[in-house]
């Protein structure tokens, strides 16, 4: 399956895209949420539109798409997990996954706006794979990591690079910004994607492929990644994990490039859709 979340922000529907119709399902009754993944929502929307996908009403191809899931518990990110992408970071490759998390405020629609935050001069853009969790994770054990994946998702992990590496304390400050991750269009269920680990994602600025690359090169893959994390909290159903991105961001650019109003931003990933988001000033 393909779940989507439509409508006005703040007032979201749920829906489905179902060879490539875009579909309602405000009548399964349930938004996708940490309790609807908990409880094998999956399961049963599938039973849901078996039976009643003759009578769903579309969504009109001019309403705005939302994150295809409700505000998780967490959103939490993987840096450096690119080979490429540490090396034109001027980092070492990690041994272990550098671990942050982006605020639940910073979640938008695929193709809302990006604002540059107040006072931001270093706003830059990341193409990733996200995925989400299906079921409460403790101690998961890596053979056991992919039991716990419900779906993926295309994710733009929006970053301000002088609040992330020139302000001290952790990388959380650069990353958790209102508007900071534009998720979707879609989530696909594992069964729409035959291997995670070999999609090619990319992003364009104002037409220009900055970043291309596949997940094929990821430093730590989706299965270490579920049993890793669940070494050092709870993961809960709905949750998001997003994977890391691939080189070409604007801070590797000689001189480093980054994002201004009125910039353009195109992403996409192999099997999961593309986004498109207008960059923007700070209004107060």
């Amino acid at each position: 399956m393909k779940l989507i979340r439509w409508g006005k922000s703040g007032n979201e529907r749920t829906g489905v895209i179902i060879d490539d119709v875009r579909y309602d399902t405000s009548e399964f009754g349930e938004d996708y949420n940490e309790q609807f993944f908990g409880t094998d929502g999956l399961k049963r929307l599938s039973s849901f539109l078996k039976k009643n996908q003759a009578n769903l009403r579309t969504v009109p191809l001019n309403e705005r798409l939302a994150a295809p899931f409700a505000r998780p518990s967490k959103i939490l990110c993987i840096g450096l997990n690119y080979a490429k992408h540490a090396l034109e970071s001027n980092m070492p490759i990690p041994s272990e996954p550098i671990i942050f998390m982006k605020s639940t405020t910073s979640l938008c629609g695929p193709n809302d706006s990006i604002t540059i935050p107040k006072n931001s001069i270093k706003t830059d853009w990341e193409v990733e794979l996200a995925f989400v969790i299906s079921k409460r994770a403790s101690y998961v054990s890596e053979s056991e990591g992919m039991d716990y994946v419900a779906g993926y998702c295309l994710h733009n992990d929006v970053s301000e690079r002088e609040f992330q590496l020139e302000r001290g304390g952790t990388w959380d400050k650069g990353k958790g910004c209102d508007t900071f991750a534009p998720m979707g269009p879609f989530l696909a269920t594992p069964d729409e994607i035959a291997d995670p680990h070999k999609l090619r994602l990319w992003l364009k600025l104002n037409g220009a492929l900055v970043q291309d690359s596949n997940t094929d090169d990821l430093i730590f893959n989706i299965p270490f990644l579920v049993s890793y994390l669940s070494q050092f909290m709870t993961l809960l159903p709905g949750d998001v994990i997003s994977t890391g991105t691939p080189a070409g961001v604007g801070l590797g650019f000689t001189p480093p490039l980054f994002l201004k109003p009125g910039d353009i931003v195109e992403l996409g990933i192999q099997g999961l859709g593309e986004s498109k988001q207008l960059v923007k000033a700070y209004e107060a």
